[in-house]
């Protein structure tokens, strides 16, 4: 007979979680590393009981069952969830529980983020009573039409499983299915399993098997002999290829292989914001970021490519300059990716595989054919790239350290300074683009941009959860002041829990990022800068009298004010050999009187007014239906 065990579904749950490990390459771990949580009357006597029994240490332990992390925001603590899963190339996870009502629906953009990319995080959210006692609760959304709707089911769409459960022995398959995806290389992302308050404390029999240790193996799907054989034919065929490194190669620890393939074959390698340092920025084949954020190097070699190879990306809009960017008559692509829908892009040939094994095999394959790119092509991208590095150099540049620095010059400080083990993460503004162009990734890891939804707001948190991932290791959340004040509420759980994460705060009053596009589109930087209003109703006044250096110091962090390039490299330096979390504030440059990053070098659309009686607008028109025209359909 089968032993069984009696527990609430909420202590259940949080057992059956503490006995999940991954597998990959030989290498296990444990899949569910901790649990986020803010608590409310919909999950305090639920989850947060079961996390009293099994998140503190017991007499004679050295470990809890299940760790225990407090956040200040639920967005947040989704954020941070992410941070640590990519850190830990997604073989590991946080779950993050939060009350019913507003706490739930505050997890909804976090969940879209961790969906778009790809990456795990498990999302318990409260609910309103499964047997309806009274009708409605409180934070109940009441639907005329439908009982079975809850604020949760917000989560619906941004969910790669959502499961409600309304019976205890309900959860031990949502359980089992909500960890097949969080494993899963093609289908993870947000996994939601919604908890009616009531079920979450009712009792019920389990049987034991359901807390035995369980081990899921992430796949590494081999490529079908097929397909492989039209990658090597298309590769063979090629006088200009292109290799366009997505993020997909950092998910399968695909880097090594992509060096070596691209050293024997001399093919360049352009990278999306997602797979930035899939190779050394000093790699002799990598030429660099793609798109309109990329480099001339890369974007110039897109625009002439006969092959263009994507391995593990998505070919968004700012990869593919929104359609222009892959001008060559003759182009075709190449798809190395596991997902399906991914690999058949662009009309491609697809080559549905594990990035690290596509590689592998498709090195394999080559060289009895002895194929490499043609000499004069790589002396080719060999001298662009070094012009562009001394473009860098000239963006980096401070040539008076008695001054205020540009952004730009606030990245080359910062160049000076870093090692490998530096991770740098950065979400939203104009740094994605500045960064994209100009950083010159040392590590695999050490490039964290989320792009993919380019969440302000994302940096610190996620900062918070990449050092827990990695805690011997520098962590540097680097924010505008515009994302800044989307969310400062972290910094106080990293001052809680002795997270010695780094923020640098750069002030430029405003959105500096959507202000450029607004001029450029026509928009004439309306509602973009952060000053006061004038008698016309526009934000032209003075700036405002904001000090956000106070206020992360009101929060717990230690400040450090930097008002020169040379106060910038003292506290940079200072702010890098901090034990605590420590925030490095300084107020940057334009880079309308000063040496800025390049200007782009690729398009991207956004739909400009098509009548408009402004002249901004009417010329922005007419430069918009000029790109429109060379936009192409790849069939």
């Amino acid at each position: 007979m089968t032993s069984t065990t009696r527990l609430t579904v909420a202590q259940a749950l949080v057992r059956f979680l503490a006995a999940q490990y991954t597998e990959r390459d030989g290498t296990r771990r444990r899949l569910i590393g901790a649990v986020w949580g803010i608590f409310g009357h919909g999950n305090v006597a639920g989850i947060g009981q079961a996390l009293v029994e099994h998140s503190t240490v017991p007499p004679g332990g050295t470990h809890p069952v299940m760790p225990f992390h407090q956040g200040r925001n639920e967005q947040a603590m989704v954020h941070a969830a992410v941070g640590y899963a990519r850190q830990c190339g997604r073989l590991s996870a946080h779950a993050v529980t939060t009350s019913i009502g507003p706490g739930a629906t505050n997890l909804v953009t976090g969940a879209a983020l961790a969906t778009v990319n790809h990456l795990p995080v498990l999302l318990l959210p409260g609910d309103v009573f499964a047997a309806r006692p009274a009708d409605p609760v409180l934070q109940q959304l009441e639907v005329p039409f439908a009982g079975d709707v809850s604020v949760n089911d917000c989560l619906r769409p941004v969910s790669r499983y959502f499961d409600r459960i309304t019976r205890p022995e309900a959860l031990i398959p949502a359980a089992l299915q909500a960890m097949r995806v969080l494993t899963d290389p093609v289908d993870t992302g947000a996994v939601t399993l919604a908890l009616p308050q009531d079920v979450q404390a009712e009792a019920y029999d389990w049987p034991g098997e359901f807390f035995a240790e369980r081990t899921w193996s992430v796949r590494r799907q081999a490529p079908d002999a097929g397909e492989l054989a039209r990658a090597v034919a298309a590769v063979r065929a090629a006088r200009r290829p292109l290799i366009v490194a997505g993020g997909g190669v950092h998910h399968s620890r695909a880097e090594e292989a992509l060096a070596e393939f691209a050293s024997a074959t001399g093919i360049p390698v352009a990278s999306t914001q997602a797979g930035k340092g899939s190779l050394r920025w000093d790699h002799p084949q990598d030429v660099g970021g793609i798109g309109h954020t990329g480099t001339a190097t890369a974007d110039d070699l897109a625009r002439t490519a006969d092959l263009v190879i994507g391995v593990g990306t998505r070919y968004t809009d700012f990869t593919t300059a929104s359609g222009t960017l892959f001008a060559a008559p003759d182009v075709r692509f190449l798809n190395l990716n596991i997902a399906p829908h991914d690999g058949h892009k662009l009309a491609g040939v697809p080559l549905i595989a594990d990035a690290r094994a596509g590689l592998e095999a498709l090195a394999g394959a080559l060289p009895a054919h002895r194929h490499r790119a043609e000499p004069a092509y790589v002396t080719e991208y060999t001298d662009d790239k070094e012009r562009w590095e001394h473009r860098v150099d000239a963006a980096y540049e401070a040539e008076d350290t008695d001054v205020r620095p540009t952004q730009t010059q606030v990245l080359g400080v910062l160049d000076e300074l870093v090692t490998e083990d530096d991770i740098l993460i950065n979400a939203a503004g104009s740094l994605p683009g500045d960064l994209h162009k100009l950083w010159r990734a040392r590590s695999r890891d050490q490039y964290h941009v989320e792009y993919g939804y380019s969440c302000m707001g994302y940096e610190i948190p996620a900062a918070i959860g990449v050092r827990m991932a990695a805690p011997d290791r520098p962590v540097w959340a680097l924010v505008g002041d515009g994302t800044y004040l989307m969310m400062p509420t972290e910094i106080v759980t990293a001052v809680q829990e002795g997270v010695a994460i780094k923020v640098v705060v750069l002030q430029n009053h405003g959105y500096a990022s959507i202000g450029g596009l607004s001029e450029s589109v026509g928009g004439e930087r309306y509602g973009t800068a952060y000053r006061r209003l004038a008698a016309d109703r526009t934000y032209t006044g003075v700036p405002l009298p904001v000090d956000l250096a106070a206020n992360a110091a009101s929060l717990g962090m230690r400040v450090l004010r930097a008002g020169t390039v040379r106060d910038l490299r003292a506290a940079l330096a200072e702010a890098r050999g901090a034990d605590t979390p420590t925030c490095v504030y300084v107020e940057t440059e334009t880079a309308d009187t000063v040496s800025g990053a390049p200007p782009a070098q690729a398009w991207w659309d956004v739909p400009v007014a098509e009548t408009a009686t402004r002249p901004s607008a009417v010329k922005a028109r007419e430069e918009y239906d000029r790109h429109v025209a060379a936009r192409r359909r790849h069939l």
